[in-house]
């Protein structure tokens, strides 16, 4: 019989204190599982029988030195600050390609959005269009080749056929997003400058955006982590991990 968790019934402060520590821990191994650790591809592996007969047995890849390795420097009951976690990432050597370094937050509740300018780049090239009959044409046609849509007001009643298709994914243009104006021209230059668009999980109060490459000086990953966490804002964030495309998470600690 597995453990059974005490809970003070009749005081409803507490009751609810106690749920929302559950419903962070959830979401927390969630993440954990989704982020941390990408899912390996399955191994195919040849297993002999008696019989004349081969038999394929699917087997899970184990992570590789390099990772295990990795873990050990990382103290798993530890909170570290984004100096020493930034520190402790670039210490890893995972791979030989560029990794991005990403930030990745359990929010207290879904639906929370917005948008931020961090002081320096993430080294992603935003691909941002403004809406003419050229793109109206590609839209037809199932084309989409842009991250970011901005538009004149005067499009709009030609774009709203496209809502299903371009809504789900985040592209449609939208006053409140900023990628509605009569200036368009602007928008764009705004958003080639580095302007972030982001959202909690459409499901499930999580967010993640990646704030630079390994590469990138120390000083230049913190000011942008700085800034997405004053942007999502402290008092919504329960709890905060940092890590790199291959990395294992680091936990971090944020001062309320």
């Amino acid at each position: 019989m597995g453990k059974v968790k005490p809970r003070l019934i009749g005081d409803t402060g507490v009751e609810e204190q106690q749920k929302k520590e559950q419903k962070a821990k959830s979401m927390e191994k969630k993440m954990m599982k989704k982020k941390e650790e990408p899912a390996q591809p399955a191994v195919e592996k040849k297993e002999k029988k008696s019989t004349t007969r081969t038999a394929f047995v699917k087997t899970t890849a184990v992570k590789g030195k390099n990772y295990q390795e990795a873990r050990k420097m990382i103290d798993r009951n530890k909170y570290y600050s984004l100096n020493e976690a930034i520190l402790l990432l670039k210490k890893l050597k995972l791979t030989k390609f560029d990794q991005s370094v990403e930030l990745h937050f359990v929010v207290g509740e879904t639906g929370l959005k917005g948008e931020v300018e961090l002081p320096f780049s993430t080294g992603k090239t935003v691909r941002v269009k403004i809406v003419d009959d050229n793109i109206l044409s590609d839209l037809e046609k199932g084309k989409i080749e842009f991250d970011v849509l901005v538009t004149h007001p005067s499009f709009m009643p030609k774009l709203a056929k496209f809502a299903k298709v371009l809504g789900p994914k985040g592209l449609m243009p939208n006053p409140k997003a900023g990628t509605v104006s009569t200036k368009p021209e602007e928008i764009v230059k705004k958003f080639e400058k580095g302007m972030l668009r982001w959202k909690t999980e459409a499901k499930f109060p999580l967010i993640h955006q990646m704030i630079g490459k390994i590469s990138n000086e120390e000083k230049n990953l913190i000011a942008n982590a700085e800034k997405f966490i004053e942007a999502v804002g402290k008092s919504h964030i329960q709890n905060a991990f940092i890590k790199t495309t291959m990395s294992p998470s680091v936990k971090l600690e944020l001062a309320k």
